[in-house]
């Protein structure tokens, strides 16, 4: 059974006036007022007004990072086409051999590497 431990609103101020002071990070100030839910301070850096104080990732990109991202993707849609073709010529190859076997009573699986020794440039 899990336990939920409620927090004053002292408690909560004094935790986010140590981290708005500096003296503790969000992940410090847990360890050392020993609060166990990765989320707790985050939740009241938010609802106090301290949103400035919460960790963000910011992305600076030059022109020439961009380019290479495009032509990234641009080669990832090229190659992800030319997978899809190959698979359905796979599944085309691959009916085609059942429905050799089906219909014409041969086994191209079986007789493939005959077929290639014999006559390579008929294939």
């Amino acid at each position: 059974m899990t336990t939920t431990t409620r927090y004053s609103e002292a408690f909560k101020r004094k935790v986010i006036q140590s981290i708005a002071e500096g003296k503790y990070n969000q992940t410090q100030a847990m360890k050392h007022y020993g609060i166990k839910g990765s989320v707790t301070v985050r939740g009241w850096l938010k609802k106090y007004g301290k949103n400035h104080l919460i960790g963000k990732i910011v992305r600076v990109e030059t022109d020439n990072e961009l380019n290479r991202l495009k032509e990234a993707e641009k080669k990832i849609r090229e190659l992800e086409k030319a997978l899809l073709d190959v698979t359905i010529e796979n599944v085309l190859y691959k009916s085609l051999v059942k429905v050799a076997k089906r219909d014409l009573n041969i086994d191209l699986k079986k007789n493939y590497g005959h077929l290639v020794s014999k006559n390579p440039e008929e294939l």
